[in-house]
């Protein structure tokens, strides 16, 4: 019995010690980016929102929230009843030659989730791209909804500007950006991301790493970071990088994209300080009572919507891949419902063209079911 005993033992020890390093030679994958150095961190500690080592936020904000902790999240995630987080149909699309659009005209494309490409006042700037099929280091466990990845890096035309507004996988992807690496021009993310940029091959001088508050111009467009609520992180190492939003301004309007973050006291701060705005995207997805801080229900994006003083509005943080467990089209559905102001809402589906400058255009409802035959 004794020798059954140490002969288990043995071999619970030897697949303890091969999985440990599995997990260990995974952690070297490229795809996790590198840290800041020690002398990049010494910077950050001039400014207000990095203590202890760590980026932090505004106002205190735990990611863990009623009660929740992060076993009691894994184990409902694990086992809990869930609604409909993924459509059960490919989602309708509309895939626009982005190479062919005149560059005089200001536009955007949504392309799913976050991602957006954008033309204003001459440039063309890429937010958050993410064209991978798994939005997560772990592959096949944040698989994108059936029929929205309609695009590529082999789609994209130059790229003036490239904003990342942090480092999570649904928002910084590493397959992506090392294709776009030739057709970028410049870069411009939050304190610390440019790391995982220099680890990945971009030239230190293409890329502007930016505190909440700072500006990089690029001709007659000048984009400037802001607060948002979140966090940030691409190993079990938290908040080494800055999370933000932007504002994108030319002579002509002025844009914000909040980038991932819960409601709070910034919105209003940006929109006194920069507003009124043109037009707005905000996070309005991916919301749970369990991290009410660090990302915006349907109703508090539509309340930071009126606080930045938007003359329109786009629900981003939607349309491509579940991170929570409300159905995948909770967020459509409650902000035409509670949009009981009024707010002007611009839905297209992801590849559809939209101009700023051209009376509102047609917007189906493609969150609702496919009409029955």
């Amino acid at each position: 019995m004794l020798r059954f005993f140490y002969r288990a033992t043995a071999v619970v020890v030897i697949i303890a010690a091969v999985l440990a390093l599995a997990i260990y030679l995974y952690l070297q994958h490229p795809l996790f980016g590198a840290r800041p150095s020690p002398a990049e961190t010494r910077q950050f500690a001039g400014t207000t929102y990095y203590r202890d080592g760590q980026f932090i936020n505004q106002i205190p904000s735990p990611i863990h929230t009623n009660g929740s902790t992060p076993w009691s999240v894994w184990k409902e995630e694990l086992f809990a009843a869930k609604g409909q987080p993924r459509p059960d149909r490919p989602l309708p699309t509309a895939k626009t030659d982005l190479t062919s659009l005149d560059i005089q005209k200001d536009l955007f494309v949504w392309l799913g989730h976050s991602a957006f490409y954008i033309q204003l006042g001459g440039k063309r700037i890429l937010i958050d791209p993410v064209f991978s099929e798994n939005a997560s280091p772990v592959p096949g466990t944040n698989k994108a909804f059936a029929g929205t990845s309609i695009y590529s890096a082999a789609d994209m035309p130059p790229i003036d500007i490239l904003l990342i507004s942090h480092d999570h996988y649904d928002h910084l992807d590493y397959p992506t950006i090392k294709d776009l690496q030739p057709k970028v021009k410049s870069v411009m993310a939050g304190l610390g991301v440019g790391s995982h940029f220099r680890a990945w091959g971009y030239e230190p001088k293409r890329v502007h790493e930016a505190g909440w508050y700072d500006s990089y111009q690029d001709g007659d467009v000048t984009v400037t970071a802001t607060p948002a609520r979140h966090f940030s992180g691409r190993t079990l190492t938290p908040n080494q990088t800055l999370w933000a939003g932007y504002v994108i301004k030319s002579d002509k309007r002025t844009l914000f994209i909040s980038g991932d973050s819960g409601y709070g006291p910034h919105f209003a701060e940006i929109g006194k300080r920069f507003g009124p705005f043109d037009w707005v995207a905000l996070d309005s997805g991916q919301y749970d009572p369990r991290w009410a801080n660090v990302h915006m229900n349907p109703e508090e994006a539509i309340k930071a919507a009126a606080e930045l003083g938007a003359k329109v509005f786009t629900p981003d943080h939607i349309g491509r891949f579940s991170l929570a467990p409300h159905d995948w089209n909770d967020p459509m559905k409650r902000i035409i419902r509670d949009n009981t102001q009024g707010q002007v809402l611009w839905t297209p589906l992801i590849g559809q063209v939209v101009y700023y400058d051209t009376p509102p255009q047609a917007f189906t409802t493609w969150w609702q079911p496919a009409p029955q035959r």
